[in-house]
């Protein structure tokens, strides 16, 4: 197994997305790319902590591999606007990949070169290195299960890009 560390605005957005993927054995909400150790959510949203609102992807490349997980990022979330997703603004709901190692920094590289050919505006998305993972609450954990009604608005979409251009890539 391998992981891969995603920000593409809210995460329950990110959640929602992954788990739907053949070969992504588990999702996990939480921070990384800031400055203080342990944050709590009010920390993050309230004092300019510099982390980012991620998903962790723990994934199978012999089903899926990294360019793949990294596509279907590029297409449910725009990586041209700065620190914002839709209604959601702020440095925690920028666009990032934190990669573990070389190769994950190439292909990351690569894929987002390929994917600046779909945007007409200039892609903006970071990509550092993992520092650190932090675990979000529990109580954010498969919130979009839980309120369907609450994330309708805004993970949906995601969804239905999902379904249109990744099919094939979808748990039955």
């Amino acid at each position: 197994m391998e992981t891969i560390v995603l920000g593409g605005g809210c995460f329950w957005c990110l959640d929602a997305t992954y788990n739907l993927i053949n070969g992504v054995t588990q999702v996990e909400e939480g921070y990384s790319g800031g400055d203080i150790p342990n944050p709590t959510d009010e920390q993050i949203y309230y004092e300019n902590t510099g982390h980012a609102e991620v998903v962790r992807i723990t994934y199978d490349p012999k089903v899926i591999t990294l360019s793949d997980i990294l596509e279907i990022f590029w297409t449910i979330h725009d990586p041209t606007t700065i620190n914002r997703q839709g209604p959601d603004t702020g440095e925690q709901y920028r666009s990032v990949i934190f990669y573990d190692d070389e190769t994950q920094k190439t292909v990351a590289n690569t894929s987002m070169r390929k994917a600046q050919e779909v945007w007409d505006d200039p892609i903006v998305t970071e990509i550092q290195p993992l520092k650190t993972f932090y675990a979000a609450a529990d109580y954010h954990k498969n919130y979009q299960t839980d309120r369907p009604d609450y994330c309708q608005a805004i993970i949906n979409p995601k969804l239905t890009k999902l379904h249109k251009r990744f099919a094939e890539l979808i748990k039955h």
